[in-house]
């Protein structure tokens, strides 16, 4: 039988992921400390770096595709209320 994939927490990851980035210690060390394969900390921290960026944006893009996803149900929702209103108007 073998053994079972550990699943950690983002905030783990991170904080290996920074611990790498920081240069104080080599991966071996961070390996050993945190009893993860070097490979996995060295995914981690490349992970960390290509996407560094996207924690400073202002959510110029992805908020507004975000935001409009959200919103459109609601505005289809409201037209088709609308329309039961009107035709239930009418009827009386």
């Amino acid at each position: 039988m073998g053994q079972t994939r550990k699943h950690h927490s983002n905030e783990f990851k991170a904080r290996v992921a920074l611990d790498a980035v920081k240069g104080i210690h080599s991966l071996g060390e961070l390996a050993a400390r945190y009893k993860i394969h070097p490979t996995q900390i060295a995914q981690w921290k490349r992970h960390l770096m290509e996407n560094a960026p996207q924690v400073f944006e202002r959510g110029r893009s992805g908020s507004a595709g975000d935001a409009e996803g959200l919103t459109a149900p609601l505005y289809q929702e409201i037209g088709r209320l609308k329309m039961e209103v009107d035709f239930l108007q009418k009827k009386h």
